[in-house]
């Protein structure tokens, strides 16, 4: 498995989750089991968890995937998107490490994602206005 041969609606639920600054995201190419794939990712609050599950769907739901089943509440630090061949696992990072899907399913094939890069030009949340590019008299 590569990103090459990941399925489009996978690399797109990627995508809305890197545009959402998941982190920690993998997919997991699950040998014989009830979902062909596993989408893992990580917030690092519960409004980015709950932002992250948001883009997914609705990034899935322009593509014509339906969620079949969610699971987590407002607030909860796991949620599950089911989609029938594939599941998405938005997590905490505590949680993500306390259920550490990835040692269960340690024979999967894997493929880890980079953190989301900003596009050229755009801005830095994280600068400090007073380093802004202006030019010093």
């Amino acid at each position: 498995m590569n990103l090459d041969t990941l399925r489009p609606e996978i690399r797109s639920a990627v995508e809305a989750a890197q545009e959402k600054q998941a982190v920690d995201l993998t997919v997991l190419k699950l040998p014989s089991a009830f979902a062909e794939y596993f989408l893992l990712a990580s917030g690092q609050s519960t409004p980015q968890i709950a932002a992250i599950a948001g883009a997914i769907e609705e990034q899935l739901d322009r593509r014509g995937l339906h969620l079949i089943h969610r699971e987590g509440k407002p607030g909860a630090e796991w949620l599950l998107l089911d989609y029938g061949f594939f599941v998405a696992h938005i997590f905490s990072q505590p949680a993500r490490q306390y259920y550490d899907l990835e040692r269960l399913w340690r024979n999967a094939e894997r493929i880890d994602f980079p953190p989301h890069e900003r596009p050229a030009g755009q801005p830095d949340a994280q600068r400090d206005e007073s380093e802004s590019d202006a030019v010093q008299p």
